[in-house]
């Protein structure tokens, strides 16, 4: 569906009354958050020009300026809220949900160790080095990118010795027979007390401060919609899930699409600002702007 209508559509801009370009993963909590959106269901709702790609993907869109909306990585929030605002709304935070490193051994030791990650500006590579910071003296050896989908084939196989999994990895990484050495958002909660920010929605300022009030109201109504009737959106996040066990699906969703996708609200932008001023303080990104996160 999205190729054709990203060829179809894309003749007409946003300012023409064209749809928004918008680009999300193919990961059950998007298909299942945006179904609605991107089918036309959300009364009063923009129409979408929908690309799927991987958040390394996305984040690279995002600092290139390109499209309209995009589900990003909270880590690349620095590099783009000059251009790009975050919606209060539609992204993935919470507990309990965060990356893992796992390896092949338990109990492994990563001082100079090969790992694998999915992305340099992603919000796990983010907790990652924050934690590794306190707890591999000397630090770890070699950072390898990847697509998630192949770290964990990568460490099995000893290409790696331990890799940055997302997602969907929490309730699958037994089957490649690995261990889970430690879990960053473990680490997080307990030094911080609050969600792990994971992904975010923004959107381009350009399209001025109504509109994107809009843009935020329809990815609120897709929510709460999908959660009104998780049947309606089934079979299309099947669909784009990769093979997905579908019980593994729902756990997908259940974990990741909870009170902050819906509203980011006062422990979420609390969250967002002690990652990137934890993360600035460390030297890892840079300073957030005055009013970076300022929705208008």
């Amino acid at each position: 569906m999205s190729q054709v209508m990203s060829e179809r559509q894309s003749e007409r801009s946003p300012e023409e009354g064209g749809p928004l370009r918008i680009a999300y993963s193919p990961c059950p909590n998007d298909t299942f958050v945006f179904h609605a959106w991107a089918h036309g269901l959300v009364p009063g709702a923009p129409p979408l020009d929908v690309t799927f790609a991987d958040i390394d993907v996305t984040n690279g869109m995002a600092e290139r300026g390109e499209l309209d909306v995009l589900k990003v990585s909270y880590a690349v929030l620095p590099w783009v809220l000059r251009e790009y605002a975050l919606l209060p709304c539609g992204g993935a935070l919470g507990r309990g949900c965060g990356p893992l490193v796992l390896t092949r051994e338990p109990g492994a030791d990563l001082r100079g160790a090969t790992v694998a990650v999915p992305s340099e500006r992603s919000t796990a590579y983010l907790l990652f080095r924050l934690w590794a910071a306190e707890k591999v003296p000397g630090g770890v050896g070699r950072i390898v990118v990847m697509p998630f989908h192949r770290i964990m084939p990568a460490v099995r196989d000893g290409e790696v010795d331990a890799g940055l999994v997302i997602h969907e990895a929490r309730f699958t990484y037994g089957n490649y027979g690995l261990h889970r050495l430690a879990d960053m958002g473990e680490h997080w909660e307990a030094g911080t007390g609050l969600p792990i920010p994971l992904g975010a929605i923004i959107a381009r300022r350009s399209l001025g401060a109504r509109r994107l009030r809009t843009l935020a109201e329809s990815a609120r109504a897709s929510v709460r919609m999908a959660w009104d009737d998780p049947q309606a959106s089934r079979a299309h996040v099947l669909e784009h899930a990769q093979e997905m066990d579908p019980t593994v699906a729902d756990r997908h969703i259940e974990l990741y699409v909870n009170e902050f996708t819906a509203d980011l609200g006062e422990d979420g932008y609390a969250a967002v600002r002690a990652l990137l001023t934890r993360a600035a303080g460390e030297g890892l990104v840079p300073p957030l702007h005055p009013g970076a996160l300022d929705f208008d």
